[in-house]
Formats: C-alpha cells, sequence, structure tokens
C-alpha cells in the first residue's frame, strides 16, 4: 500500500511539472515576428475559421487563449535580452531594448513646413549661414554680463543714454537724442511691415486660391482691410484674445483661418455613445420615408410665400410709377414742343404787325 501511495505522489508532481511546462511553452507553425523595441509581435498563423464564425464564448475562449500564447511568445523573447539591476543591488531587473524596427502610424498627419521668410530666401541664394550667438555679452560700461537684446541689454538704448556723439557732417544745431528716436520708431514700424508681409505671403502659400496682397500699400477695399486686421491679430501667441479691438470691428472667436474651430470625438471614449450613434444612423438610412422636420418645413414654406408676395408687390410698386411718370411726362414733353413751335410764329406775327 505504500509503495502505491508513493508511485501515485510521484505521477501528480510529474503531472504538474508537465502543466508548468506547457504553461510556458508554445508551439507555432510560423515562427512569429518580433519587434522588441516596440514590444510588439506579429502572429501570421492564421485562426481556424470555423470556430471564429459567430459570437459565443467559444470565440472568446479561442482569442484569449491566442492572444495569452503569443504574449507568453513575446514575453519569452524578452527574458532573452541583457538585463540589469536598476538603482543597485536590490533593484528590480531591467532589460534593454533594442532599437525599433516597426515604424508606427502617426495619429494626426505631420505638420506643413514654414513657408521661408524673404531673409531665408535671401540667405539661402546668397549661401549665408546662420551663426549661433549666446544671449550673454560682456558690457564694458557696467563692467559686468548683460543681455544681447531687449530690458537691460549690453550698451544699453542709445536713444536714453545722457551723452550722444555727433556725426561728422551733421547739423551741429540738430538734436541727436530726437533723431536717435525717430530712427528707432522707423526701425520698429519697417519690422512691423516687414512681418505683416511675411504673414501675408504665408497665407497666399497656404491657401490654393491666390488671394490679394496683404501688405499697407495701395488702395484697399473694406474685406481686404478686415482680412488684414485679422490676420495681424491671430499672428499672437493667444491668438488675438488680449489684443485691443479696433473702435467698430466685431468680436469674432479666437481662430487662425478665420472660422469655427471643429471638434472631433476622442479616439477613445464612450463606446456605448459611439454605438448608438451608428445606429441610429443606420436606421434613418434604413426607413423607407424620410425624416421630416414639420416645423422646420412649415416654417420655411412660409417664408417662400412672403418672399414671393413681396417681390410681386415689388413688381407691381414699380409698373404703376412707370406708368405715373408717363402720364406726367406726356403733357410737359407736348408743352414743350408746342411752346417752340409757337415760338417763331408769334415771331412773325410781332414782325408783320411793325410791318404794317
Amino acid at each position: 500500500m505504500a509503495a502505491v501511495r508513493v508511485e501515485a505522489v510521484l505521477a501528480a508532481a510529474e503531472e504538474q511539472e508537465a502543466e508548468k511546462r506547457r504553461s510556458i511553452t508554445v508551439e507555432k507553425e510560423l515562427e512569429l515576428e518580433y519587434d522588441l523595441g516596440n514590444l510588439l509581435a506579429v502572429d501570421r498563423n492564421p485562426p481556424p475559421a470555423a470556430a471564429l464564425r459567430g459570437a459565443g464564448p467559444r470565440r472568446e475562449a479561442l482569442l484569449q487563449a491566442l492572444a495569452r500564447d503569443n504574449t507568453q511568445l513575446l514575453v519569452s523573447q524578452l527574458w532573452e535580452l541583457p538585463a540589469e539591476r536598476a538603482g543597485g543591488a536590490g533593484g528590480p531587473l531591467v532589460a534593454q531594448l533594442p532599437e525599433p524596427t516597426f515604424r508606427l502610424p502617426r495619429e494626426k498627419p505631420p505638420p506643413k513646413p514654414r513657408p521661408p521668410t524673404r531673409w531665408e530666401q535671401f540667405a539661402r541664394l546668397k549661401g549665408i549661414r546662420r551663426k549661433k550667438k549666446t544671449s550673454l555679452v560682456w558690457d564694458e560700461q557696467a563692467k559686468e554680463w548683460r543681455r544681447r537684446w531687449g530690458y537691460r541689454r549690453a550698451g544699453g538704448d542709445p536713444s536714453r543714454a545722457w551723452l550722444a556723439e555727433v556725426p561728422a557732417g551733421a547739423d551741429p544745431e540738430e538734436d541727436q537724442f530726437a533723431r536717435l528716436r525717430r530712427e528707432k520708431r522707423e526701425r520698429v514700424a519697417r519690422n512691423e511691415l516687414n512681418r505683416l508681409r511675411n504673414l501675408a505671403r504665408a497665407h497666399r502659400a497656404g491657401s490654393t486660391v491666390p488671394a490679394a496682397p496683404l501688405h499697407p500699400t495701395g488702395h484697399q477695399d473694406r474685406d481686404e482691410l478686415r482680412r488684414v486686421a485679422r490676420v495681424a491679430r491671430v499672428s499672437t501667441a493667444s491668438l488675438g484674445r488680449f489684443q485691443p479691438r479696433l473702435p467698430k470691428e466685431p468680436a469674432e472667436p479666437p481662430s487662425r483661418s478665420g472660422g469655427k474651430k471643429r471638434r472631433f470625438e476622442p479616439l477613445l471614449g464612450n463606446l456605448a455613445a459611439e454605438r448608438s450613434r451608428q445606429l441610429e444612423m443606420l436606421r434613418d438610412m434604413s426607413r423607407k420615408k424620410p425624416v421630416l422636420d414639420i416645423t422646420r418645413a412649415v416654417n420655411k414654406q412660409m417664408r417662400q410665400e412672403e418672399a414671393e408676395a413681396a417681390a410681386a408687390n415689388k413688381g407691381k410698386k414699380q409698373s404703376k410709377r412707370g406708368k405715373r411718370g408717363r402720364r406726367q411726362q406726356r403733357p410737359g414733353r407736348s408743352g414743350k414742343k408746342s411752346g417752340a413751335r409757337r415760338q417763331p410764329q408769334q415771331q412773325k406775327a410781332a414782325g408783320g404787325g411793325t410791318g404794317g
């Protein structure tokens, strides 16, 4: 009896070991394609078509078993990679993933390249290369490092200095500080004009239909000036939300294109809501009778009848005015012609009387 019990225990132990080996051992006719950099495994083996027909517990069990086997194969490949302990000997074991080989698709299209400015086109034509400058320079007057541009820059603002040098050949009576301030205003205005021209050039390059020039020269109509103001407004970081408005400028939503912002549903959201929308669309498509909004149709018909009645009344009024004008003009015209004809007869009569 004791020998039989020992054999049963050994057999049960062997079965458990075999079950464990079966849990980590997966056999496939075609080997999987692995991209360990993206943790991706591609299974080229065709699943049994008979088991996947219809929806039921058998199909779900088959899909779960297939996913489990492929995951086991992927994990087995990960254990073959070189690994190290993160954070010391007691840290977790981290595998070193190779470089990914499969290019995953993008969720959104890549951004379009920005059109080059006039200076970038000129620099490319002349072969001028941009040299990166440091943001800090040494100021000899202050004896410290200061910014190259902006507030408290090195050298300071020449128009705010306490001393200004009179250039050679200049009028000694001219106010040099006023000249420096005037030149600064001109530079600021020139830079703003160039900025607007670059925006107009980018706007024309982005649109399929060639648009009118947006630079402030020549004679522009109201629509063009409104478009120029909108393009200049939304060129800021806040899309013109904090920009002061003109006296009669209407309030518009902040948008680069001037229209309403499109809103899309999230890709991973409420599946029940999406299913209900799709079913409602299919029901509308399968209906034999069209879906008609009675209130909207009646209102549209009433507006159309009112427009036709107004057009008919307008045509009657114009015809009455035309007849009335013709009637009033006939006596006037005949009177003028009769007066013109009678005038030489009266002159003859008057001449005959004097002659007698």
